[in-house]
């Protein structure tokens, strides 16, 4: 099996998300045209790559504006055969919200958002929209040593902000907004997917298994680290100078200590000793040093919900014959009793999700397409990503997420890959339409104009 037939397989397993088939067959020709065709990812150039460049391609822009599928049908599959490679008892899946490029000004749900590449002493601002991703972490290193872990992208919803009122809005249209913004933000989004996600687990045989969400520091507040489901554990990256304390000693009519404390001051107190333990980071095994506190108060957060905080101490790196250092991490965790292994493993590989974001926008073109129909700027997108995933899944099945000779011959001056790229991905799927082009038809990919298609490979 190679990579193209592993991707087939899986683009079969979306035939109950479709109720007709020539739905479903549109599906599978739009998947490879997303990963395959050259320029733009446009659909009107997906179409040309499929051959229908003598035609208007309105077929594929109604497949995402007008047919009835869900995109949570394309991703549960892939989560279900993906999470067979996460061993023991936790699940962890990676958050971040990722935001898009626009220039039309009547796109649905587009605004202007700060920029997340801008300077830190200066704002930016960008015309875009914004959207909230979910990626399981695939801990590959457990089986091989050198293989990073792979993070597979499992959600893709479209997080608008609620439209704030103009200067000549009333009081009560800015009553609205006040209260629409505090029922529907990128926090509730999240909190309402999280438990999403749980229910699905439990319908697909992961009923046992706890569920670890690794965030970063936007999703550490009151609203996402108060999900009450025990089977869920939250896992995110606070500030240095948050305020803390402990539970006020007994006897006392005060529920917080007086006494307050921040995760820097934690780190620098040396009555609270540093351990140490090896993790994956950096594509190898390394001695991390660690403080962790348990049952800490969080009184402007969390309330009365007891927490962990976990500070991880600077990792040194060398850079121009240099040794530097890294920020060290402040982590709170609802969990009080998951190993601390697995926590601080955990926040490691979310990073992968970062990979993921760049590989989507720089590499796939996700969000390149040039549609207006509000169904379409929340499904044509997720698709695309539901594609990538697909693709990354494929990978690790059929090669482990390891080089291959079916990849080529590596030059000489080059590094052995610890892992498959996602262009060398691409440009493999790109040979395969062309060396075995007569068995495209066999494994179900049924195009009148393959030639064209071939062509286009070229």
């Amino acid at each position: 099996m190679n990579l193209f037939y592993a991707l087939l397989l899986i683009l079969e397993m979306w035939r109950p998300a479709f109720c007709k088939k020539a739905a479903f067959n549109r599906a599978k020709t739009l998947a490879i045209a997303c990963l395959c065709c050259c320029g733009r990812k446009t659909i009107t150039s997906m179409a040309i790559f499929l051959g229908r460049s003598k035609k208007i391609p309105i077929a594929d822009y109604k497949f995402f504006s007008e047919n009835t599928w869900d995109v949570r049908e394309l991703f549960d599959p892939i989560f279900s055969e993906s999470s067979k490679y996460c061993h023991g008892n936790y699940i962890c899946v990676a958050a971040d919200d990722t935001k898009i490029h626009k220039t039309g000004k009547k796109i649905p749900h587009a605004s202007w958002q700060a920029d997340p590449m801008g300077p830190p002493f200066q704002v930016n601002l960008i015309w875009g929209l914004r959207y909230l991703q979910m990626s399981l972490l695939l801990p590959l290193y457990t089986n091989s040593e050198n293989t990073p872990a792979r993070a597979i992208p499992i959600r893709f919803i479209a997080a608008p902000s609620v439209k704030k009122p103009g200067k000549k809005a009333t009081d009560e249209e800015r009553k609205t907004y006040r209260e629409l913004s505090k029922k529907k933000n990128l926090s509730t989004l999240f909190v309402d997917n999280v438990l999403e996600l749980r229910a699905k687990m439990d319908t697909i045989g992961l009923k046992n298994k706890n569920l670890i969400m690794s965030c970063d520091g936007s999703y550490c507040n009151k609203t996402c680290m108060a999900i009450a489901e025990p089977r869920i554990i939250m896992l995110a990256r606070c500030r240095k100078d948050a305020k803390l304390c402990f539970k006020a000693p007994a006897g006392s009519r005060k529920v917080y200590d007086d006494k307050k404390f921040t995760p820097e001051m934690i780190r620098k107190d040396d009555t609270i000793l540093w351990q140490s333990k090896s993790f994956f980071y950096g594509g190898q095994w390394r001695e991390i040093r660690y403080k962790e506190v348990s049952n800490v108060l969080w009184q402007n957060g969390t309330k009365r919900k007891s927490l962990r905080l976990i500070v991880l101490a600077p990792l040194p790196y060398v850079k121009g014959g240099k040794r530097n250092y890294r920020d060290p991490a402040y982590l709170l965790t609802t969990s009080l009793d998951a190993p601390i292994e697995i926590l601080i493993q955990a926040y490691l590989d979310r990073w992968q999700i970062e990979y993921n974001h760049r590989d989507e926008k720089s590499i796939l073109g996700v969000g390149e397409a040039q549609v207006w129909n509000e169904n379409s700027v929340e499904r044509q997108p997720a698709f695309h990503v539901a594609v990538y995933s697909a693709m990354l899944l494929a990978n690790v099945i059929t090669y482990q997420d390891k080089h291959h000779d079916d990849f080529g011959q590596i030059p000489r001056w080059r590094k052995k890959p610890k892992r498959n790229t996602c262009r060398a991905l691409v440009g493999l799927l790109r040979a395969t339409l062309l060396e075995h082009a007569e068995e495209i038809e066999s494994r179900g990919i049924i195009i009148p104009e393959i030639a064209e298609i071939l062509r286009q490979a070229a």
